[in-house]
């Protein structure tokens, strides 16, 4: 099982801030966006990440994130020249990459939770497609699901009328049929191929499974200045009463056994003049 991290998009709705830097690479308090995610695939046991942006800010993610060597991990990185749609991101990834099975993950996502990178772990040996559930207020801007009363999923939507419901939280697993199956689908009304659309031809195939994630795990799209604001007073809150960190690649890292401890501490030491640095060596301190 591999990873793909989609790191694209225009980010239009946190403009101006994105209007020459990535989304993902604004910070969520002491931490560039895309840590979390990426954090989240390493917890979960991934060791093989794929990484997809716009040829503009494809370098800036190489100079942040490296070629992974420093957590033990490989990064391949790809060019989405334009974003149309999620399910684009499988005809630009190689098909050796997606052989094994992949999971997909959003970037801009931020979860919480101790039990997050085990659930995303359960999905491996799940056959065809799964995803999660997330109970929201408002429906209106997400894709969902609704559900029967034997909690079986009754039908898949993009983005319906506003009221309460589950949401589909930006990371998803598929088999190796991905690739064949996006290449079966139609471009919506606003052009783009759509991550529901996919999902329904597999839950046609009832190859379809999902889990409702419960009041345990945070889920947030940060995807607009509020919900930004949000994510970053989270993490501070609980990282300061705690003693402990967030979304830190170079923690998990170290705790999958994937780094040793010297390794550990030359990094703490390379960011020790930051909020970052001196937390990641009150981490090691209490290792």
């Amino acid at each position: 099982m591999n990873g793909i991290l989609l790191a694209g998009g225009f980010g239009t709705r946190l403009g101006p801030v994105t209007k020459v830097v990535s989304k993902q690479l604004l910070p969520i308090y002491d931490k560039p966006m895309i840590y979390y995610s990426l954090s989240v695939l390493m917890a979960s046991g991934l060791r093989k990440i794929a990484l997809v942006s716009s040829p503009n800010q494809l370098d800036l993610f190489k100079n942040l994130l490296l070629d992974g060597n420093q957590w033990g991990i490989e990064i391949t990185y790809y060019t989405q020249s334009f974003p149309i749609g999620l399910p684009d991101v499988f005809n630009i990834v190689d098909d050796n990459f997606l052989k094994f099975g992949t999971v997909l993950m959003l970037g801009d996502n931020f979860f919480y939770g101790s039990q997050i990178a085990k659930k995303i772990s359960n999905f491996f040996t799940v056959e065809g497609a799964a995803i999660f559930g997330y109970q929201v207020n408002d429906i209106s801007q997400f894709g969902s699901f609704l559900v029967n009363s034997d909690n079986s999923i009754n039908k898949l939507v993009e983005k319906k009328g506003k009221g309460s419901g589950y949401a589909v939280p930006g990371v998803y697993k598929f088999d190796s049929q991905v690739k064949s199956l996006v290449k079966t689908l139609k471009p919506s009304r606003r052009g783009e191929l759509e991550i529901i659309d996919l999902l329904n031809v597999y839950y046609e195939k009832k190859l379809l499974t999902h889990q409702i994630l419960d009041r345990g795990t945070a889920w947030i799209d940060t995807g607009t200045h509020e919900n930004l604001s949000q994510a970053s007073e989270l993490v501070r809150v609980i990282q300061h009463a705690q003693g402990m960190l967030i979304g830190s690649p170079d923690e998990v890292a170290y705790r999958n056994g994937w780094i040793n401890k010297k390794q550990l501490i030359k990094i703490a030491k390379s960011y020790k003049s930051s909020t970052y640095g001196k937390s990641l060596i009150d981490v090691i301190s209490s290792i």
